[in-house]
Parts: structure tokens; sequence; C-alpha cells
């Protein structure tokens, strides 16, 4: 992104399958608190999904039988 800001260019899941970050809609940080750091709406394929950053770690939310939970990256 501008200004030399880090910007997602892969989800790594744990057991290997990798999906590519097609573009980066936007970027923005939680006026409300629903979320810590700050939050990139990104093209996967066709679908529009949410990928967070916290300092230097990573994490997204996934569905595991209907709940929803983190899945962190730390560089």
């Amino acid at each position: 992104m501008e200004n030399g800001e880090e910007i997602p260019k892969a989800v790594c899941w744990e057991d290997g399958r990798i999906w590519k970050v097609d573009r980066v809609l936007h970027a923005c940080k939680s006026l409300d608190g629903e979320f810590e750091g700050i939050r990139y709406t990104v093209m996967i394929g066709k679908a529009e999904k949410f990928i967070y950053r916290t300092g230097h770690s990573w994490y997204v939310m996934a569905a595991k039988g209907g709940v929803q939970v983190e899945k962190a990256h730390n560089e």
C-alpha cells in the first residue's frame, strides 16, 4: 500500500494450503473496538475476505464447526 505499509500477499494454512491475495480493496482501524490492529479487505479469487494485522502478527477469522476462531501467523 501507500507509504511502504505492509500488505497481505497470501493466506497460508497449517496444512500447507495457500490462497493468493489478488487485490487489497481497503485497510482500516476499528473505531469501536470490534477488532485489534488493522483490518484489510481483500479479494481472494472471487471472494471478499478480511485479513488482520496487529504489530508484526497477521491473523484471519476461520470457521470451525460453525464457530469462528483466530488463525495467526507471526513474521
